[in-house]
């Protein structure tokens, strides 16, 4: 007999937003490709840029601020949680992932997968933040996966500050680092800042090289003409949103054909102006309204989700039971 309870609440789950978050702006590259291959489904998307860059900051600290931004997204009705944040998922994926009401994703794995998939020379490079390259995790992942593989990784740090700094240029500007074209504009600063970070991953011979960052999809076309064309390039925002398609498929929790997609904004900074401008260049979209949520708002709300849940204990049949 078929369940409808079960079909029913599947479809009413369908309807809910897939919730997305980051530790600022860098994320919009991850909500940008989930929109373009889940077209029908509404997203919510918050963005610390108060308490950016979470890359310096201690785990410990990073974690503390992704339980409360996951508390906030659950009470948002989203059916699924993002960490589109490398150096987030490196420190709370597993936490939150305990905690959450919802499945959680992160980035990195998907990335690893996808490099994995990727090398024939088994020799992968990784580039993130401070606080992602010293973690570990990509190493740890992609080796999980094939143990054969060599990681070669180092911070680029200055890569965030690069984007938003771009990104403040001008919109002349940010459609010459996101072109695909073979002679990209950039100025000689970043090529010298590029060439610092990458030479050194070059020498060691990668032919693949992970995007360790959401905020490095808008420098690819300048990474891919320093580390060289025959090297792949690897971006989590891509995988990940192939990934969050999978789940919500299997799961049975794909919005519907022809359902109108709803996108909200939110910021932890009361410069929301700013936001949505950053916003709409990362997304070629307009970014109208931002939320302002405080930061008190989110440290209140984590405390209903700090217990984890506790697993369900079935009684064992009569037969088995001691």
């Amino acid at each position: 007999m078929e369940n409808t309870s079960q079909g029913s609440h599947s479809e009413h789950i369908a309807t809910r937003p897939i919730g997305v978050f980051d530790s600022g702006i860098g994320g919009l590259t991850v909500t940008r490709e989930l929109a373009a291959r889940l077209p029908q489904e509404s997203i919510v998307y918050l963005g610390d840029t108060l308490r950016c860059p979470y890359g310096p900051r201690p785990l410990p600290e990073i974690r503390s601020f992704a339980r409360q931004i996951a508390a906030w997204l659950a009470c948002q009705q989203v059916k699924l949680i993002v960490i589109a944040c490398n150096s987030a998922t490196a420190a709370a994926l597993e936490d939150i992932q305990r905690t959450s009401p919802v499945p959680v994703l992160g980035v990195i794995e998907p990335g690893a997968r996808a490099a994995v998939q990727a090398t024939t020379a088994r020799r992968v490079g990784v580039i993130g933040t401070q606080a992602t390259i010293d973690s570990g995790v990509y190493t740890q992942a992609i080796r999980s996966m094939d143990a054969g593989i060599t990681v070669f990784s180092t911070a680029t740090p200055r890569f965030v500050e690069m984007v938003e700094q771009g990104l403040r240029l001008g919109d002349s500007f940010i459609e010459d680092i996101t072109a695909e074209a073979s002679r990209v504009y950039i100025r000689p600063a970043f090529q010298e800042i590029a060439r610092d970070y990458l030479n050194p991953l070059k020498r060691c011979g990668i032919d693949t090289l992970v995007l360790g960052c959401t905020h490095y999809p808008l420098l690819a076309p300048l990474i891919s003409q320093i580390i060289g064309a025959q090297v792949q390039i690897i971006s989590s925002a891509e995988e990940t949103a192939r990934d969050v398609a999978e789940t919500l498929r299997r799961r049975g929790q794909l919005a519907p054909e022809g359902n109108q997609p709803v996108y909200r904004f939110a910021t932890t900074s009361p410069d929301l102006t700013d936001f949505a401008a950053l916003g709409s260049a990362i997304l070629s979209r307009s970014v109208p309204d931002p939320e302002y949520v405080p930061i008190e708002e989110l440290q209140a709300l984590v405390a209903a989700y700090s217990a984890p849940a506790q697993p369900q204990t079935l009684p064992l049949p009569s037969a088995l039971a001691s």
